[in-house]
């Protein structure tokens, strides 16, 4: 179905079962001996509907991290859609995901129908995954639960961010109504390192009060885990990054957070590519090549 039909569910009217969509993707890469070169290889690539990705780009040479770019045609999520994205990285591996464009969240239908969106990432000893979507929105009146696992090895890294934006306040269109659920469960080795819950209803008191949201309409998360020295990646966040009161960032129990509460998407995206500037030679050794698809 054309994205500009999916779009109408946000301007109300009344949503369609026959278009809603369950989506998969299956991603696997596996890090192959060519010489003295170790190279990131995608070996599995298997979609169930309008979910999918680009050829592998190496942006950092062919023996550097493997770029790819998840796909969704439709744009964005309706009652009843069901999206689930899987990534196994093998041990060597260095991949990066990323997308072309925000994710929106529509309206939910006349019967208050969710969607769901599940993300699975295991990342195996001595493997790197860099998970860097583009930002969420979530308009008026939808109501959905996005899931993230992340199973870590030992001696793996991972480095990633969600952000969300709530509403269209440059139209005067706020997050008025509606439910959304964010749930992170990250795990290294078999032990859970953090496990977070949040729901954001603008009904609860927590949404506009200044002790929960606030009235922030763009909150955000950056993670890093696998630095060699995270006391010294947290000292120097505290220092290079614009000093303000919309951001903060921790490490506990082996996971740097870095997190943000204001009204304003490029903030935010600017500075969670300051963080990975700082943080990504940290933790691979490899300055922050900014993924092509973000300059288009």
């Amino acid at each position: 179905m054309p994205v500009q039909q999916r779009a109408a569910s946000d301007s109300g009217h009344r949503f369609d079962a026959n278009r809603h969509w369950a989506a998969s993707l299956t991603l696997g890469f596996c890090a192959y001996a060519d010489g003295d070169l170790s190279i990131t290889r995608m070996n599995k690539s298997h979609h169930y509907g309008p979910l999918r990705v680009q050829r592998p780009f190496y942006p950092e040479g062919r023996d550097g991290c493997c770029h790819v770019y998840l796909l969704h045609p439709p744009g964005g999520l309706v009652s009843g859609d069901a999206l689930n994205v899987d990534v196994t990285v093998s041990a060597g591996a260095h991949t990066l995901l990323t997308t072309p464009a925000a994710n929106k969240l529509y309206r939910a239908d006349s019967n208050g129908v969710a969607w769901t969106q599940t993300t699975h990432l295991k990342v195996a000893n001595g493997a790197t995954l860099e998970w860097l979507p583009q930002e969420t929105l979530a308009f008026d009146g939808s109501r959905g639960e996005q899931t993230f696992l992340i199973e870590l090895e030992e001696n793996s890294k991972c480095l990633g961010w969600e952000i969300l934006g709530l509403g269209r306040p440059a139209s005067d269109l706020p997050f008025a109504s509606g439910h959304l659920e964010q749930r992170f469960h990250v795990s290294q080795g078999g032990r859970p390192l953090w496990i977070e819950r949040q729901s954001l209803d603008p009904a609860h008191r927590r949404f506009a009060g200044k002790w929960g949201q606030g009235g922030a309409t763009v909150h955000a998360t950056l993670w890093a885990i696998g630095l060699a020295d995270p006391a010294e990646a947290v000292a120097v966040l505290r220092e290079r990054l614009p000093a303000n009161e919309r951001w903060a960032v921790t490490f506990r129990r082996g996971v740097l957070l870095l997190r943000y509460l204001g009204i304003e998407r490029n903030e935010v995206w600017d500075l969670f590519q300051q963080a990975r500037a700082i943080l990504r030679p940290r933790l691979t050794g490899h300055e922050a090549t900014v993924p092509r698809i973000w300059l288009t």
